[in-house]
């Protein structure tokens, strides 16, 4: 037995698992095609009106400081998960499953800052451990820290794939450093990812995002050369898989495989259940280390990651903004201890190392943050809980869709919650001609998943690009059902 694949905790009595089932990949994929093939089914354009209202009337503030915005910020908008047809709101208060807007409007938040914040906005027990820190060392001194070790020891205890732990910055950083390690590791260049999946913005990584097998469609600014050595494949394709490793092993071999182990874009495109261990087994076959990236599916999934919940140790992890519960400059790199020596920082280092580096890396707020966090998750069993209200969410969702005859698809992974209505990232585009077949239609989907996201902010519901929705350990019964009272609001304007 490979000794990398451990046994997976859900089929056990495992129950801080953040996911109770697998979805139906098979009859996902029949539902997909259902939805992309027949007519969209946008909000009326009568209800469209009624909804602009909303902005216009309840969201002056915003409005006004969205324009102002405009004269200092390209486009008005710094994040790329702010949602903004027809303009940005401003939101001036977080607080467990709710935020507040600069106008007074109180909506449900099931963004939750993009995922990390799976204990909820601004979880008290955690922001009260952040201001002890700040009044005794303040932010960041550049050296070590006493929770930087506390939290490197924290997530090796947890994660199966994790013996040593590198901090850094953001994920994108994380993504970075991996690829560099992995290289430098197995003395081999090329990288093969799944087409679809984000793993940050990173010159060689603008590649196949969002839509499989659309290469350097987004690689605006990006020399060739930098993607030179970056590949995609198919998700679910093992057998594409295996001819590009056998391919790469006559030209020098792989250096690393990346997954999202849910499937790109946490699950939008899900994977098989069995698909990682299947990717584990090509990778030791060929050699090539196996990536995968938690910086969502980290804590969310359980305390273990996706890794505990498939039973499949990577021999690189990456971590994001799940590792500090929506704190700031959290990124880090884990794994096998003879890999992760290749990281060795400080001055006088002279091993062979893959050089990363961050002033404000492993700074000692984010570490108490992040440490504290991931204690409370322990403590409250929130990857559990919060799962079970995207559990109640999804089959509240399907029953609303099934009830007004919708050709919508709503599924989840636990606490991470998919809600198509365009279908605008499950077109085809596995082929040139096909990409250019759909730009058009992809357009024309992608304003309807804007008007949609439009509506549920009118209904009080703040989603991801009105297509992604993240529960917390805040979503009690209460606020799922009110929930789903606003979901079927929206969709009565079909």
């Amino acid at each position: 037995m490979d000794t990398r694949v451990t046994p997976n905790p859900v089929d056990g009595p495992e129950a801080s698992s953040g996911i109770s089932r697998w979805p139906d990949t098979e009859q996902l994929q029949r539902r997909f095609d259902e939805l992309v093939k027949q007519p969209m089914r946008p909000v009326r354009a009568d209800a469209m009106q009624k909804v602009q209202r909303y902005f216009d009337e309840r969201c002056k503030t915003s409005k006004a400081l969205s324009e102002r915005a405009k004269t200092v910020i390209p486009g008005g908008v710094q994040h790329n998960l702010a949602f903004n047809h027809p303009f940005p709101l401003a939101f001036s208060q977080a607080e467990g499953a709710h935020l507040s807007d600069v106008d007074g409007n109180r909506y449900i938040d099931f963004l939750q800052a993009g995922g990390p914040t799976l204990l909820g906005s601004n979880y008290e027990p955690v922001r009260r451990q952040v201001h002890e820190l700040i009044d005794q060392c303040g932010p960041v001194t550049g050296l070590l820290h006493e929770y930087e070790v506390k939290l490197a020891e924290l997530v090796c205890r947890h994660m199966p794939g994790v013996e040593m732990l590198r901090l850094l910055g953001s994920g994108t950083e994380a993504v970075m450093g991996a690829v560099r390690l992995a290289r430098t590791f197995t003395g081999r260049k090329w990288i093969i990812k799944v087409g679809g999946a984000y793993h940050g913005w990173s010159d060689q990584l603008v590649y196949g995002m969002r839509l499989p097998k659309t290469g350097r469609m987004e690689a605006t600014g990006i020399p060739r050369g930098a993607t030179g050595h970056t590949q995609e494949c198919l998700p679910n394709d093992l057998d594409e898989l295996r001819r590009k490793l056998s391919w790469n092993r006559l030209r020098g071999g792989t250096a690393a495989v990346l997954v999202e182990p849910l499937g790109p874009e946490s699950g939008t495109r899900p994977v098989h259940r069995d698909y990682n261990r299947q990717v584990r087994q090509l990778c030791d076959e060929f050699g090539a280390l196996l990536v995968f990236d938690e910086v969502v599916t980290g804590f969310r999934t359980g305390l273990a990651g996706a890794q505990g919940y498939f039973g499949v140790k990577p021999d690189i992890t990456v971590l994001g903004k799940c590792l500090t519960g929506g704190y700031p400059m959290a990124g880090a790199i884990g794994g096998r201890k003879d890999i992760m020596m290749s990281l060795v920082g400080g001055i006088g280092t002279t091993t062979k190392r893959a050089f990363v580096g961050g002033t404000l890396s492993a700074n000692p707020l984010s570490c108490v943050a992040g440490y504290h966090a991931i204690l409370e998750m322990e403590r409250t069993g929130a990857a559990a809980k919060a799962g079970r209200a995207g559990d109640r969410l999804c089959q509240g969702l399907e029953e609303i869709i099934r009830r007004r005859g919708l050709p919508y698809v709503s599924y989840n992974m636990g606490s991470i919650v998919h809600l198509q209505t365009s279908g605008v990232l499950l077109l085809d585009t596995s082929s040139l001609w096909k990409l250019l077949k759909v730009k058009d239609e992809a357009k024309r989907r992608k304003h309807m998943m804007e008007e949609m996201g439009a509506a549920y902010t009118a209904h009080g519901l703040i989603t991801l690009a009105g297509s992604r929705i993240y529960t917390s350990l805040a979503d009690t019964d209460e606020v799922i059902d009110d929930a789903l009272n606003r979901f079927d609001d929206v969709f009565a304007l079909v």
